[in-house]
């Protein structure tokens, strides 16, 4: 991979970096991602597993990472302009003409972040404000070491704390009508 090149990196860059890298850009600054650990795989696979139940046959679509979101890429942008890619742990998607064949272009409708050691302050703190600036319209902060979900909803630019959930519960994702997402089977012991 070739860096450090610069002090400021694009979606250009990204794509012809090693498919193996995870790597994520935040305004331009290359972010690398730890192996996710296996209670986070499993937590990402059932939510996944869940929310494509629910979606079957229906507009929105649900893609679990690795998947690219560049949150504020404008239609016709060139790939030297992005310097903004992310790799949600799962991506629910709405608006068909914002997916092409690198992932999405602007803020998805539902984005879920899986704690890991290495994640906490970025998905807590950088990730939020981020989601939050693009118009991402419901996040869920997945902790599969405290068992539980903090569930946040846009509203008026800002996100609010709508729900939280712990292993037991069921929590209802506002974004889609009647989706209602058991932690029984995210947390399971």
């Amino acid at each position: 991979m070739p860096l450090p090149k610069e002090d400021r990196y694009t979606l250009a860059d990204a794509l012809a970096w090693d498919e193996q890298d995870r790597i994520e850009l935040i305004d331009g600054a290359p972010v690398m991602m730890a192996p996710p650990s296996r209670a986070h795989q499993e937590a990402l696979m059932e939510l996944s597993a869940q929310l494509h139940a629910y979606l079957r046959g229906k507009k929105c679509k649900v893609y679990p990472a690795p998947f690219a979101v560049r949150l504020f890429e404008r239609e016709g942008e060139r790939p030297e302009d992005v310097d903004t890619l992310v790799e949600p742990d799962i991506s629910v998607v709405c608006d068909p003409s914002k997916l092409d064949d690198i992932g999405c272009k602007g803020a998805p409708d539902l984005i879920v972040e899986i704690l890991s050691p290495s994640t906490t302050r970025h998905d807590r703190f950088t990730k939020f404000n981020l989601y939050q600036r693009a118009g991402v319209r419901e996040y869920w902060i997945v902790d599969p070491v405290d068992k539980s979900v903090q569930a946040f909803l846009l509203e008026d630019g800002r996100y609010s704390a709508k729900d939280f959930g712990a292993a037991g519960d069921k929590i209802r994702v506002s974004v889609l009508e009647d989706c209602t997402i058991d932690l029984s089977r995210v947390f399971q012991e």
